[in-house]
C-alpha cells in the first residue's frame, strides 16, 4: 500500500488522506462523543470536592471492569481487600513498562480486532502497544477538543500539523514540498522529518502562504521553523494563528517564548501519551492542571512515598481495553499549591518535567525530534528497549534489548528502515545488542543521550 501511495501523485495522496480522515473521524466523534463533550463542558467549574466525588465513583468502576474482564487484575487485587476503594489505591502494586509488555494478553480486556490499536515507542524506549475501546477513543478526544475548543478550536478550522507521519514521497523532497493536505478538514500535515537548515525557507513560505488558525505538534519542530524566520528577517503575519498545541515533547520558557514571539500567538501545553494517560491541560492563566475526570495522579519519590516533585504514576479511566491502573509512565512532575483563578479547580502542576527535548542529528535532515525517534519502534515486535547514542556527527549507535521469541532478521530491517526514514541514508547507523542498558547516575533513563550538542550551530 505505501508504495502504491509513493508513486501516486501529490493532487490523488492528498485525497486519500482526505478520505482516510473523513473514515476516521466518523469513528471518533460518532457513537458518545457529543456526550462527553457536553459533560466535560458542563463541569469545567465544578468545585474541588464534586471533582474528587467524580474521581471515586470512575475510579471505582475502572478497577470494578479490570477485575473483570482481566485476568491479570484478578490475580492482583484477589487478595486486596477493598481495591475499588480509592482510599486503598497505594495498595495496589505499581505496573512497570516491562509488566505491561510482557502481560499484554492478561491485561487487555478486548480482542485487537474489536478495539482500536495503539502502538507507541514512549519516550522511555520501550516498545509499548495498548488496544482502546470506540468508546475510550471519543471520551478522549471529547477531553482534547474541549481543551482546545478554549480557544476558539473546531475540526475544520485551518490547522498547521507537526507530527510523525511519514507522508511524503521522493518526489515531493525533489520539489521541495514537505507537506501533504487533507482539502475536507483543512489540515496541512507537514513532515517533521525533514526540518534542517536548506528546507526551513520552504516550511515557513508555505505556512505564510497556508495562513492556519492553529499550529499542533512537536515543539521542536516549530520552533526551527521560528529561529530561522528570526533570524532571517521573516515578519509573521499579524492575527493569523489564534493558538499553538504543542504535543509530546517538554515546554520550555525558552520554547515558548520563541515561538509566541515569532508567530504572534500564545502556547497552550498539554500532557497526554499514546498509552492513555490521564489528561493535564493549560489553563487561560498559564497555569496545568491534573484533569482528575480523566484518572488518577500519584506523584511519588524512589521509595514510592508521596512528594511534590517526583515520578507521575497514572491510573486512566480511559483505557478500558488496556487498563493502566498505577502504572509507572516514566514522566516527572512538580506539584503546587497555588490556586488558579481561571475557574477551573483541578490541582495544578508547576512543571513537567519528564519529557525531555533531545534529539539525534542528521546532516542530511537536521535534527531528528524525540518523538520521532519514539516512532521508530512502530510496525517491530520484540524490541523491549533501546538506546540511542550519538558521539559523532556521521554515526550513531543503538543499543537494543530484544525478545528473541519476537525478534528476527525482518523485524530489524524494519527498525533499521525506520530509522532511514528519518534520518537519511548518509549516516552510519550501528546495533549493538546487550542484555541490559543501565540508568544515569539520577536513576532516570534516556532513549537518546546526544554527546554532540556543542559540535551543532543552534
Amino acid at each position: 500500500m505505501k508504495r502504491l501511495y509513493n508513486i501516486l501523485p501529490h493532487f490523488i495522496q492528498n485525497l486519500l488522506i482526505s478520505l482516510y480522515n473523513i473514515l476516521a473521524y466518523k469513528k471518533r466523534y460518532g457513537g458518545n462523543y457529543s456526550k462527553y463533550f457536553k459533560g466535560i463542558n458542563q463541569n469545567y467549574t465544578l468545585s474541588k470536592f464534586e471533582l474528587e466525588k467524580i474521581q471515586q465513583q470512575r475510579f471505582s468502576l475502572t478497577i470494578e471492569e479490570a477485575m473483570k474482564h482481566s485476568s491479570f487484575y484478578q490475580k492482583q487485587y484477589s487478595k486486596i481487600e477493598n481495591p475499588n476503594d480509592i482510599k486503598n489505591i497505594t495498595q495496589l502494586p505499581i505496573l512497570s513498562k516491562e509488566m505491561l509488555r510482557q502481560n499484554i494478553e492478561q491485561i487487555k480486556t478486548i480482542d485487537k480486532r474489536k478495539g482500536i490499536l495503539s502502538k507507541t515507542g514512549g519516550t522511555t524506549g520501550k516498545a509499548i502497544e495498548v488496544i482502546f475501546t470506540l468508546d475510550n477513543i471519543q471520551e478522549r478526544y471529547a477531553f482534547l477538543d474541549n481543551f482546545r475548543s478554549q480557544y476558539g478550536y473546531v475540526l475544520g478550522k485551518r490547522t498547521a500539523w507537526f507530527s510523525g507521519k511519514a507522508l511524503l514521497s521522493k518526489t515531493d523532497t525533489k520539489k521541495k514540498r514537505f507537506w501533504k493536505t487533507d482539502y475536507w478538514f483543512k489540515v496541512r500535515y507537514y513532515s517533521t522529518f525533514h526540518i534542517k537548515t536548506p528546507y526551513l525557507k520552504y516550511y515557513l513560505e508555505n505556512l505564510i502562504q497556508f495562513k492556519p488558525e492553529y499550529i499542533i505538534g512537536f515543539p521542536s519542530s516549530i520552533l526551527e521553523i521560528a529561529k530561522y524566520g528570526i533570524q532571517n528577517g521573516y515578519h509573521f503575519p499579524p492575527d493569523t494563528i489564534k493558538a499553538i498545541f504543542p504535543t509530546a515533547e517538554t515546554i520550555t520558557e525558552e520554547i515558548r517564548n520563541c515561538l509566541e514571539v515569532f508567530f504572534k500567538t500564545v502556547v497552550y501545553n498539554q500532557y497526554a501519551s499514546s498509552e492513555g494517560a490521564p489528561f493535564i491541560f493549560e489553563c487561560s492563566k498559564n497555569n496545568l492542571h491534573l484533569e482528575m475526570q480523566s484518572g488518577v495522579y500519584e506523584v511519588l519519590d524512589q521509595n514510592n512515598n508521596p512528594t511534590k516533585s517526583g515520578k507521575l504514576i497514572v491510573t486512566s479511566f480511559t483505557t478500558k481495553g488496556t487498563p493502566l491502573i498505577r502504572y509507572d509512565i516514566g514522566d516527572d512532575i512538580e506539584l503546587s499549591d497555588n490556586i488558579c483563578t481561571c475557574g477551573n479547580n483541578n490541582p495544578i502542576v508547576k512543571t513537567i518535567l519528564g519529557r525531555t527535548d533531545d534529539y539525534v542529528y542528521s546532516k542530511e535532515n537536521g535534527k531528528i525530534n524525540l518523538g520521532n525517534i519514539s516512532n521508530t519502534l512502530k510496525e517491530t515486535k520484540g524490541i523491549i528497549q533501546f538506546q540511542v547514542i550519538q558521539n559523532y556527527p556521521e554515526s550513531i549507535l543503538i543499543k537494543l534489548i530484544i525478545d528473541s521469541r519476537l525478534y528476527n532478521s525482518s523485524i530489524e530491517k524494519i527498525f533499521v528502515q525506520n530509522w532511514r526514514d528519518r534520518v537519511g541514508n548518509e549516516i552510519h547507523i550501528e546495533l549493538e545488542y546487550v542484555s541490559e542498558i543501565p540508568n544515569e547516575i539520577s536513576g532516570k533513563y534516556r532513549m537518546v543521550k546526544n554527546n554532540i550538542k556543542h559540535l551543532i550551530d543552534v
